[in-house]
């Protein structure tokens, strides 16, 4: 009666000489086909190619679901006095750090893909991440609208907010157009140009 270790020693020792043949007739093909060659390199053309289709494409799906929500927002409107102002900036914040955190608690999932010369790393995110971080910009882009200093407000978003969302953030106010954040000179500041130049005596 055969052991089992014989059985699979030799079995794994099969599959490990299958293994190096294979890799010795891929070497020795691409070494002396040059038709084998051109197809290998089409090949990896072709796939890089399609992974820039892929991702210019999703690329223009989150401009304009980001285009879309931009929209929504401004038809929804902004109040107008100065207390449901302040009461809406404070909801938007809060529910932007709130989406914000939530984003940290979910892992990105990474898709490292490349060839040789050129190198492209893709990282997927789950829909439902994409979508929080969306939602998140969202409300730090509605809170940013009715600010009445909206230079000082992106400071602030700049230190605070995490880098991706602060991404998405930056779309919704390019495509926006109406905010100008550039922050407002002191009213109350010294000029310099008042003060009396003192000479050495």
């Amino acid at each position: 009666m055969v052991q089992t270790s014989t059985v699979v020693t030799a079995s794994v020792a099969t599959v490990a000489t299958g293994l190096a043949a294979y890799a010795v007739y891929f070497d020795f093909k691409r070494r002396r086909d040059a038709e084998f060659r051109r197809n290998l390199r089409r090949n990896e053309r072709k796939q890089v190619r399609a992974e820039k289709e892929e991702a210019e494409a999703s690329t223009q799906r989150l401009r304009g679901l980001i285009k879309a929500k931009v929209d929504e927002a401004k038809e929804e409107g902004f109040p107008a006095g100065v207390e449901e102002r302040e009461a809406f900036f404070n909801e938007q914040v809060m529910t932007g750090e709130m989406l914000s955190q939530d984003r940290m608690d979910e892992p990105l999932h990474f898709v490292f893909r490349g060839c040789e010369n050129n190198k492209t790393l893709t990282f997927s995110l789950p829909f439902n991440l994409a979508s929080k971080m969306i939602d998140s910009a969202l409300a730090f882009y509605k809170g940013l609208k009715v600010y009445p200093a909206p230079g000082d407000l992106i400071k602030i978003y700049d230190s605070t907010v995490p880098k991706p969302i602060l991404d998405i953030l930056a779309d919704m106010i390019a495509y926006d157009g109406d905010i100008s954040i550039r922050t407002r000179p002191s009213s109350a500041g010294i000029n310099l140009g008042d003060i009396p130049n003192v000479g050495l005596d």
